[in-house]
């Protein structure tokens, strides 16, 4: 299953998965809500997912696909090397990290491997998997503050920082305004941020909006 907003970049992975006569493409989506009520319907084997997503992003809907359905495995697509995306992403439950700049084989050779059981990183991520235990400067990584939200107050933050109102919070979520605005204020609290600028900067910093 392919999980990425953009159509031209997703009929390109179609295309090159489609030519492996091992791979079948049974759905997509082109946004993290999307993609885990698909994945739910369709429990592929394997889910290629891009992180930056409309509405939830791609490490909240990996956390929820894993969580909901253990025998779904998900490969981050990402143009992103950062550490800070890996974590999130080995943390969200993913078993696989891919760059978008890597080549055809590359992408089928991570596909396969993911399908089997197994993972798969690109060479680069693999070296920030195994540096913050081999490097004490590194070690910071574990602290990231963006792990001390719950999954509920990283989608309030995420929809927030996409400009959504409290109201529109509330029904994307099926929430009570009190609810979010609750969420709301556990966010700035634990993130120690103080207006909607400022979750909005922690935000794009993060990478969970561009």
């Amino acid at each position: 299953m392919l999980v990425e907003d953009h159509t031209v970049v997703r009929q390109g992975l179609r295309r090159i998965l489609e030519a492996d006569p091992e791979i079948v493409i049974v759905g997509e989506a082109g946004d993290g809500r999307t993609a885990v009520e698909t994945a739910r319907r369709l429990v592929p084997q394997v889910v290629l997912m891009d992180i930056g997503l409309p509405g939830q992003n791609g490490i909240e809907a990996t956390r929820e696909i894993t969580a909901d359905l253990p025998n779904v495995h998900v490969c981050i697509l990402s143009m992103h090397s950062d550490d800070v995306y890996l974590r999130h992403a080995l943390e969200a439950g993913a078993k696989g990290y891919l760059l978008k700049d890597s080549d055809d084989a590359e992408l089928l050779e991570a596909i396969k491997a993911v399908a089997r059981g197994g993972a798969y990183f690109t060479t680069s991520v693999l070296e920030r998997i195994v540096a913050p235990f081999t490097d004490k400067s590194k070690r910071n990584l574990l602290k990231d503050p963006l792990l001390r939200l719950t999954g509920r107050e990283r989608e309030v933050l995420q929809l927030t920082a996409e400009g959504k109102t409290k109201a529109e919070i509330a029904g994307i979520l099926s929430l009570s305004v009190n609810t979010v605005d609750t969420h709301r204020k556990h966010v700035m609290e634990k993130l120690d941020v103080h207006n909607t600028a400022e979750i909005v900067r922690f935000a794009v910093r993060k990478g969970l909006v561009q």
